[in-house]
């Protein structure tokens, strides 16, 4: 599997980075993790605009999938070819519905359907693609999901939004990557069930026994290197920041 950080910046877009967002690929399959602000643009640096496969979304706060709105438009209203056919989107219950109030004029109630083949993610495990995959509901104040991708013998763990869980420990158990969110700063913030911290994902990928780490899902606000920092002080394996562009072969 190759993952590329498309954009990995929290809450809303900083001057280096969209919001969150992450192309994993293999066999020639192109799976996106999540759309958010700014993300469709700096996606056509590493893949053509309808050369996606699907699209993953875990929760639908907008810095996680407000850019589907443009995308939307991209795949509805074609230039040259005519409407793209609907390409496979798996998002919490009420994903279509959330899109299209979003957008607020589509032209029906149905169009987002024309371009979008919704599905809505439950926990367990499924496949798309050549994926094996497996989601589990977090801790989140919306419906969020975590999600582990498998493919010839290696693994991904991408985090979403979350707050400290064990079903996050369990999803992330011996992964070859853990891509974890690390919004807040340890001693600053202290909201339950909504972000975790530098240290706190160095702990859970500790628990889990995730081979490397990396933390993403940083906001402009925070500085990145604390959290580095922390997540180092409390897990011994490899740990680094996303960053936008970077590629890693799992």
């Amino acid at each position: 599997m190759k993952l590329t950080v498309v954009g990995c910046s929290g809450s809303f877009p900083s001057a280096e980075s969209a919001c969150s967002s992450y192309l994993v690929e293999a066999d020639g399959f192109r799976l996106l993790l999540d759309m958010g602000n700014g993300a469709l643009g700096e996606l056509q640096r590493h893949c053509g605009l309808y050369d996606l496969d699907a699209i993953f979304l875990s929760h639908l706060h907008a810095d996680h999938c407000i850019d589907m709105l443009a995308y939307f438009v991209a795949r509805y209203y074609r230039y040259d070819g005519g409407r793209c056919a609907p390409i496979p989107v798996y998002g919490p219950e009420g994903t279509e519905q959330r899109l299209t109030t979003a957008y607020a004029d589509t032209p029906s109630a149905s169009s987002m359907s024309e371009v979008f083949d919704f599905h809505t993610v439950k926990p367990g495990m499924s496949e798309i693609g050549p994926f094996t995959v497996h989601t589990e509901l977090l801790r989140h104040p919306v419906e969020a999901y975590g999600i582990r991708i498998e493919h010839g013998g290696r693994s991904l763990t991408y985090s979403g939004d979350t707050g400290v869980t064990e079903a996050l420990d369990e999803l992330a158990r011996d992964t070859d990557l853990f891509l974890c969110e690390a919004a807040f700063t340890h001693g600053k913030e202290n909201i339950p069930d909504l972000h975790l911290n530098g240290r706190e994902a160095g702990e859970t990928a500790a628990r889990a026994g995730a081979r490397r780490l990396v933390l993403t899902h940083i906001p402009p606000w925070t500085d990145p290197q604390v959290n580095l920092a922390d997540a180092r002080a409390v897990y011994q394996g490899p740990v680094e920041l996303a960053a936008p562009g970077m590629t890693y072969e799992i």
